[in-house]
């Protein structure tokens, strides 16, 4: 139904051909293809440990319980983000406590809003860097080194994003990758997580398979007959077919980022001008993985009606986000009202997601572009 989606996954021949190699292997559970894309991952990151899991949501959990985060803790997390990221804090039996955004032309985690929402039972800050825009990292590790807390980095968005020369998820404590099948790399499902900490790697390891001691290819291996559970685990192991397409993918990141800069340059030169929307992105000389492309519409624009016209002509858009502490399961657990975040509330109200991904052509930036004005000149009119 869409002339320009909002995403596309891209595939071709390579993905086809590696899944068909490992089901001509006859090994389909996590096993040496695994290993293979761990280890290129971390080469890519520039990174000690890279541990493939199940989905992002399974990395952030284990990260949240490697660090020992549990009962009475407090996690500061951003609201203007997709609500895994609170949820796996209420997974360890934590409190999730929200910041707000830097501001309308940022919407990354207000490091003086972490600052002002710590208290004596946090220990953790989690941040995401929105839409591939690396946040003030350096405000944050200050902040947690200040107060002695651990950094869990989201990197949802960010994976090829780097701050001040450092691929982000290597800066904080842990860092947490998602492949879903909207990211700028995709399995369908998948995630990674990585850390230069050995004991937390080990760990994770561990927690990933039921922690178990010896995992089935061992056995199928010869390398093992039995096993020891020595933590409590959980089943967020990945497998040979995704982690096949993951490799292909990975070999093809950092041209289709590329991409994906170069078309983000072409929405911020035809959309420059246009009254009533703004760009929110600042890279502050940061490299960032353009995950998203996101606009903010002036209040006077009604954005369901600007969104239903983009969809009249073709055009798949979203929303990123929906306030995660305005969900309702947020508000009747943890107390959280409409108010308590007016900048993250406004913009979230405000906010539209068009279309970006590598495929795309200047032609379809130009028909979104001329369709937002023509939108525009109806709305004023």
């Amino acid at each position: 139904m869409w002339k320009i989606p909002l995403f596309d996954i891209g595939f071709d021949d390579r993905e086809t051909e590696a899944v068909q190699q490992v089901l001509d292997s006859g090994w389909l559970t996590m096993g040496d293809v695994t290993k293979r894309f761990e280890q290129q991952f971390a080469d890519f990151i520039n990174v000690k440990h890279a541990i493939a899991v199940s989905n992002c949501t399974a990395a952030l959990h284990l990260a949240n319980l490697a660090l020992g985060i549990g009962g009475g803790d407090e996690v500061i997390c951003p609201s203007l983000s997709f609500v895994a990221g609170a949820n796996s804090i209420a997974y360890v039996g934590a409190v999730p406590v929200f910041a707000g955004v830097t501001g309308l032309s940022d919407f990354n985690i207000s490091p003086d809003d972490i600052e002002a929402k710590i208290t004596k039972k946090t220990k953790a800050i989690q941040i995401v860097h929105y839409a591939g825009n690396p946040c003030d990292m350096r405000s944050v590790m200050e902040i947690a080194n200040k107060h002695g807390l651990f950094v869990i980095e989201d990197c949802a968005h960010a994976l090829g994003s780097e701050y001040k020369g450092k691929r982000c998820g290597t800066i904080g404590d842990i860092g947490c990758f998602s492949f879903f099948s909207n990211k700028n790399m995709t399995t369908g499902e998948g995630g990674m997580i990585i850390t230069e900490n050995d004991e937390l790697a080990s760990k994770i390891k561990l927690m990933r398979s039921h922690g178990m001691t010896a995992m089935t290819l061992d056995r199928h291996k010869g390398r093992a007959f039995s096993y020891d559970v020595v933590e409590l685990g959980y089943n967020y192991r990945i497998d040979e077919i995704r982690s096949a397409i993951g490799i292909v993918q990975l070999e093809k990141l950092k041209q289709n980022n590329l991409k994906r800069k170069e078309l983000s340059r072409l929405y911020t030169e035809k959309l420059a001008g246009i009254d009533k929307l703004k760009i929110p992105i600042d890279n502050n000389s940061n490299t960032s993985s353009y995950h998203i492309f996101p606009i903010l519409l002036d209040k006077e624009v009604g954005r369901q009606g600007f969104m239903e016209d983009l969809k009249n002509n073709g055009i798949q858009t979203s929303i990123h986000y929906p306030p995660s502490h305005l969900f309702d399961f947020y508000r009747r657990n943890y107390g959280y009202r409409e108010g308590s975040m007016p900048i993250t509330e406004t913009v979230a109200k405000r906010e539209v997601t068009l279309p970006l991904y590598p495929s795309m052509c200047e032609g379809s930036i130009d028909y979104i572009c001329d369709s937002i004005v023509e939108c525009m000149e109806q709305r004023r009119n």
